[in-house]
Formats: structure tokens, C-alpha cells, sequence
């Protein structure tokens, strides 16, 4: 039986990384990438793979991308989404992140494929006191704070309602803060590592997050299309990494000076504002901003152990990110070489 993978946001930093990990494990599939225009698919670049045109917001500009034959096993990886962390309301959030993905459970359903949604830790309400998370399967957008947040987790409601409703066969998966190499749009993370390594950044805050290698949240993504059980959902987490580690990964690699100056979070929050002006100006992602802040402090103490289990998902060590995805910037210009 023929297999077909649909990869929706195929030009994004999380998309472009799959559909480099399908084409190394399953060379014999057919790989179908989503981008939102053919000359926005710079990421996908003498890849092995079929490039098409559309908008999950419009459901007749993916018409083509859904036509199969009923003797394929189709494979849909919903990842397309728009991540926002700025302070100024953008309803286009809304727009994509739900009701995008209305439409992909529509087509998927369509064709009776199997639906992999990307989803984010972000939808799974925090808890007090840094206890461990694991999954849920039950999801409230007023149990989480953040536009991003809220849209992400009536998004995951819809399709485990779905499953249950409408015979879809679905599973979901979390991935916490993303990092490493492919990163042709610079999320802001990989901006961080830019503006690290040029020497911009002086100072830090503290906190920290959990940070997860994007090839391993591929590689997890791959496995639950064949592994991943209808209406379950499972946690693609790295480990906690706090600010100040994080600089010195950077340091190691590079070879610059660790920054040692961090400034009081009141502080940061304070000149959060115009941090996100300075970088608007500059069009690039802010490196923080009120929200990026309080996720910083917030619980992200995420549990991977059931990913572990039942998809054989493994982590790599975090030094070994930062250092590919360092030897990536200097390869694409983004930094000077060594």
C-alpha cells in the first residue's frame, strides 16, 4: 500500500525538519508539503518532495494537495500554525490556529486519513509549584494564559471531540520550546543564538524553559503516524534548560564570552514594551516581551515518559543541539564563521 504524508506548514522551522526526516525514513512514500505560496518554500529546497500551494484557512485552496486514491494509507501532519507571542491582540491567531484546523480534520476526514495535529505543552493548563505535567485529555482555553495558548488548546478540544464524534483518526502532540538547525524563518529562538553569537546581547534574565531538539520532535511527529492511538495525546519535551546554561552552550560553541549579566525580571518586564518596538522596527522576533517573560517563570516541568513508551521517542543531549544548529547559522550567512 502506497503511503502518503500531507505536511501542512511544510515551510516552517518544525515542517521543513519532517519533511527532511521523512525523506531519510520512509524513502519509498510519497511526501505532499503544504506551503503558503510556491515562492515561500525556500526551506524545502532540493528536497524530495511534491511542493503545494494553499491556505488552511481556505478550504477549496487544498483541494489538490487531498486528492488520493482510496488504496493509500494517508498520513496528514498538521503543524501549520502561527505562533504568537507579542502583546497586541491578532486575530488572525484565531484564524489560523482554529479554524485552520477545522478545515484539516474536514479533508482528513474526507479521505479517511490519519491526523498527527501539532499541537504545543502551551494548551496544557500549568501547575502550581513546579509539580510534574503529563498529558491531558481534556482541553479549556481559560485554563491557560496567552492568545497563542487559548487558540492552541479549543484547537486540541476540536479534534479529540472530533475522534469522538466523528470516527477521525487522530492523535496529538506537544512540543515544548523548540531548537535547532533549519530554522530559514528565525523563530525567536534561533534569534536569541543569532544575536548571541554576533555579540548584540549583553545581558539575560532568569528562568528557563524546556527546550527539545526539533529533529526529535520530527522523529516523535514520524513515529505517532504509525504508533500514536486515536484520541490520545503525547508530550514531545526536552528538559528544563535556565537562561543562564543556555548561555553557556552558546559559549561553548562559539567560543565568545559567556554573558554573566542578568537584569531584575521587574526590570525586564518593565522595558518589555520596547523591546517589542525595537524589534518590529528591525522586522525580526522580538527576543522578549510580557509573555516570553512569564513563560520563563512559568511551570514548565513536562513529563515525556508516555512518548517514551508508546512512539520509542528519545531526546539528544542539548549541547549537541546548540552546537548543530551554531555550525547551521554559520553554513546558511546568518553569523560569522568561526
Amino acid at each position: 500500500m502506497q503511503k502518503i504524508y500531507i505536511v501542512t506548514g511544510a515551510n516552517g522551522f518544525l515542517g521543513n525538519n519532517i519533511v527532511r526526516q521523512l525523506i531519510k525514513k520512509e524513502p519509498e512514500a510519497e511526501i505532499r508539503a503544504l506551503v503558503s505560496s510556491l515562492d515561500r518554500a525556500n526551506a524545502l529546497k532540493n528536497l524530495k518532495c511534491q511542493i503545494f500551494a494553499g491556505d488552511i484557512t481556505k478550504p477549496e485552496s487544498l483541494a489538490k494537495i487531498f486528492e488520493v486514491s482510496k488504496s493509500s494509507k494517508v498520513y496528514v501532519i498538521h503543524c501549520a500554525a502561527l505562533v504568537y507571542i507579542k502583546s497586541q491582540p491578532n486575530p488572525q491567531v484565531y484564524q489560523v490556529n482554529v479554524n485552520g484546523t477545522r478545515n484539516i480534520v474536514a479533508k482528513t476526514l474526507e479521505i479517511d486519513g490519519k491526523l498527527v495535529y501539532v499541537n504545543s505543552v502551551h494548551a496544557i493548563p500549568e501547575l502550581p509549584d513546579h509539580a510534574e505535567m503529563s498529558e491531558v485529555n481534556h482541553f479549556d482555553p481559560a485554563k491557560v494564559e496567552g492568545e497563542y495558548a487559548k487558540s492552541k488548546a479549543e484547537a486540541a478540544q476540536y479534534v479529540l471531540d472530533a475522534v469522538k464524534n466523528r470516527g477521525l483518526d487522530a492523535c496529538i502532540v506537544h512540543p515544548s520550546g523548540i531548537i535547532g538547525p533549519y530554522d530559514f524563518k528565525t523563530t525567536h529562538l534561533t534569534q536569541l543564538l543569532i544575536d548571541t553569537a554576533k555579540g548584540r546581547l549583553k545581558a539575560g534574565v532568569h528562568g528557563g524553559y524546556d527546550f527539545v531538539d526539533v529533529r526529535d520532535v520530527a522523529d516523535g511527529i514520524i513515529s505517532a503516524c504509525d504508533k500514536g492511538k486515536p484520541g490520545e495525546t503525547y508530550i514531545l519535551s526536552g528538559r528544563y534548560i535556565s537562561v543562564a546554561d543556555l548561555f553557556k552552550m552558546i559559549s561553548h560553541a562559539t567560543g565568545r564570552k559567556e554573558i554573566t549579566t542578568f537584569l531584575p525580571m521587574w526590570l525586564a518586564k518593565f522595558t518589555a514594551p520596547l523591546s517589542e518596538l525595537y524589534y518590529n522596527f528591525r522586522k525580526q522576533p522580538p527576543l522578549y516581551t510580557k509573555y516570553s517573560l512569564y513563560t520563563l517563570e512559568s511551570n514548565s516541568n513536562f513529563s515525556h515518559a508516555k512518548a517514551d513508551r508508546e512512539l520509542g521517542y528519545a531526546v539528544r543531549p542539548a549541547q549537541e543541539t546548540i552546537d548543530d544548529t551554531i555550525k547551521w547559522l554559520r553554513k546558511a550567512g546568518k553569523i560569522p564563521q568561526a
